[in-house]
């Protein structure tokens, strides 16, 4: 039998750890990028081009097995260009779904999902009526391409209104409460072609400028609580016909959890499950889409990541941490880019997070930090 392929729109970290461990499965994989330097392209296979050039996806689609993406923002007509040619999973309704903020509020609505209030809006007027009605402050989204905190914009009095039109690109948004919460959590979950769903611990996360700056596994979560999240999630990704992994970000409010947004991919949450899980969220989602058996998504103990942003500092002594694994993606240092992650894991949670502490620590000291850049 011939080697099977993968195909991922996007080159970026997330394609390349997919790469990485589809080949642990004997699955070689090819990856679509606008830039040569994609750091996927490190790993696997890269077709080089624009989203729109048809000459260069129908390359990509050549042989393929089936197709996936790594981020949510591909052109949803590149999508469907390749999904009319090969498997293609998660499915173009399902990104669709997530490019949208109005729509994923209303797909989680559906579901019987809790969400923030929100209010669609088009110009400052509506902006300044909706605000009227919910109060502020607010937080302005753009409703498409808002990711670690950009597209978002805070109005704590209606005098803001103008500016924070200004600052999301003067494009369609909803007008957020403000909600405070006591805490971040994500579900990153995989659900497989015949439909079964595996749930990976819930994970507590902390941003820093809109970036995620440290994650935690398992979180506690109130057991029944969690399960009536699950079961709305799942009803939701069965109406998609959804195939892969999926995160959904939730705020927890002294025990009342809100649902926020959901990432159709592997996700950055999830990146402990490298070394934390039996089978990390990129295996499983290679076997998701290639349509292969799901693997245990039971945790290994407790484990903590932490983002490297900018540059990935003084590595070798991150190395030598006790229980730390050090993961560099191979791209050029810049301020606000992620360019690795550390993972530490431990028998315990306060051995974790004591190990996590000593990791954040050096990362401090060899210049590794979340910039104040957008």
């Amino acid at each position: 039998m011939s080697q099977q392929v993968l195909g991922v729109m996007g080159g970026g970290q997330l394609g390349r750890m997919l790469a990485m461990a589809a080949a642990r499965l004997g699955v070689r994989t090819r990856v679509f990028d606008p830039s040569a330097e994609a750091c996927a392209g490190d790993v696997a296979e890269l077709v080089i081009g624009a989203y729109d050039n048809e000459g260069a996806l129908a390359r990509f689609c050549e042989g393929l097995d089936a197709a996936t993406v790594e981020f949510e923002n591909v052109p949803i007509d590149a999508v469907t260009f390749v999904q009319d040619r090969v498997p293609f999973y998660p499915n173009a309704r399902s990104i669709a779904q997530a490019q949208d903020r109005l729509h994923e509020r209303e797909a989680f609505r559906k579901a019987g999902l809790q969400t923030p209030r929100d209010g669609a809006v088009t110009n400052e007027q509506e902006i300044e009526v909706a605000l009227r009605a919910m109060g502020s402050p607010a937080i302005l989204k753009s409703r498409r391409f808002g990711y670690d905190g950009k597209g978002q914009a805070w109005i704590r009095e209606p005098s803001d209104v103008p500016g924070a039109w200004e600052r999301i690109g003067q494009r369609a948004a909803l007008l957020d409460e403000a909600v405070s919460f006591q805490r971040e959590l994500s579900l990153v979950m995989v659900r497989g072609r015949t439909g079964e769903v595996r749930h990976y611990a819930a994970t507590e996360n902390v941003h820093v400028d809109g970036i995620l700056h440290t994650s935690r596994a398992p979180a506690e979560v109130d057991a029944s609580a969690l399960n009536n999240l699950r079961q709305s999630v799942e009803a939701m990704l069965s109406s998609l016909d959804y195939v892969g992994v999926v995160a959904v970000e939730v705020f927890d409010c002294n025990g009342q959890y809100l649902v926020n947004e959901f990432a159709p991919r592997v996700h950055n949450s999830g990146h402990w499950t490298i070394e934390g899980a039996v089978t990390s969220q990129f295996e499983n989602h290679v076997r998701a889409v290639m349509g292969l058996p799901l693997g245990s998504t039971d945790s290994r103990g407790h484990a903590g990541m932490v983002n490297l942003i900018g540059t990935v500092g003084e590595f070798k002594q991150q190395l030598a941490c006790e229980g730390a694994q050090f993961h560099a993606y191979g791209k050029l240092p810049r301020d606000g880019r992620k360019v690795g992650h550390v993972t530490v894991c431990a028998e315990t949670a306060a051995l974790r997070d004591a190990r996590l502490r000593e990791v954040e620590c050096l990362v401090e000291k060899g210049g590794c930090h979340v910039s104040d850049s957008a």
